[in-house]
């Protein structure tokens, strides 16, 4: 692996790696994204309307597990990571489905991931795989380096007229930054990347990075991202503010009882994670 990919990672916190999938490995991919979007998990969040217009976001479907573990065991993912992190194992956690369609979906909100999850080190990774050609200009935006400062408070992603809206309050972690206003006054103010991708292609992004945008529009209709979650040896519990003004437990709410006896700072493990190194 060339170091220069490595250190882009460990420092801007996203990467993307071209042609990382073979056309059999997608279709692979395709047809797991498909099933899953019929046979839905209980942590679904779905719009279909009876038109064109479509929203789907899925994680951690349990009636997909097995078949998941044993496709992503078939991708190149776990001596990747193992490489790009110099982490002697690789553990799957689960995935999250997103579907826009109709070329009606606004741009997500600015956030980290682990204010959702109890998830600390730098051995973390988001593998987001999209089936069509994605414009820069639709594409996922990430904040340079961001996965190295602050832990912010989520945003509820409930108040229209407010993006920074505290998820779990109480002033124990930083309120996010309004990006987007600032952007407005000032456009460099961040450090912004993105990418166009092609199918194959893989976005490589920690889940502590500043992340939002990926809007659908009439230009760009349709966007079908399957993301895959890895950890390594570098994996801590790192547990979210209690109490939570949305009532979200300290482990987050995907795998709660496995996690629910980690004590702050232990390595992140349990059985039900497949071990793919």
């Amino acid at each position: 692996m060339k170091s220069t990919l490595r250190k882009a990672f460990l420092e801007d916190g996203a990467v993307v790696i071209k042609g990382l999938l073979s056309p059999d490995q997608l279709a692979l991919c395709q047809a797991a994204f498909d099933w899953a979007v019929e046979n839905h998990g209980p942590n679904a969040f779905r719009m279909f309307d009876g038109t064109v217009q479509q929203s789907h976001v899925d994680n951690a479907n349990p009636r997909a597990k097995e078949h998941l573990e044993n496709l992503v065991a078939k991708l190149p993912f776990g001596n990747l990571l193992a490489e790009l992190w110099n982490s002697n194992h690789v553990w799957y956690f689960a995935e999250e489905i997103f579907l826009k369609a109709g070329g009606k979906g606004s741009r997500t909100l600015w956030h980290q991931d682990t204010s959702y999850l109890p998830w600390a080190g730098m051995h973390w990774a988001n593998a987001w795989i999209s089936f069509e050609s994605v414009p820069k200009e639709n594409a996922l935006e990430v904040i340079r380096g961001s996965h190295l400062g602050p832990r912010y408070d989520g945003t509820t992603f409930l108040d229209p007229n407010d993006p920074t809206q505290p998820l779990h309050g109480g002033g124990l972690w930083p309120r996010l930054p309004d990006i987007e206003a600032e952007r407005k006054l000032k456009p460099d103010a961040y450090e912004v990347l993105s990418w166009p991708t092609e199918p194959g292609d893989v976005l490589l992004i920690h889940p502590g990075t500043l992340h939002g945008g990926a809007p659908v529009d009439e230009a760009f209709p349709d966007r079908h991202t399957f993301v895959f979650r890895f950890f390594g040896d570098d994996a801590t519990f790192n547990p979210l503010p209690q109490p939570s003004a949305s009532g979200y437990p300290r482990q987050g709410f995907l795998f709660t009882e496995e996690l629910s006896n980690l004590e702050p700072g232990a390595p992140f493990r349990h059985p039900t994670f497949r071990q793919l190194v």
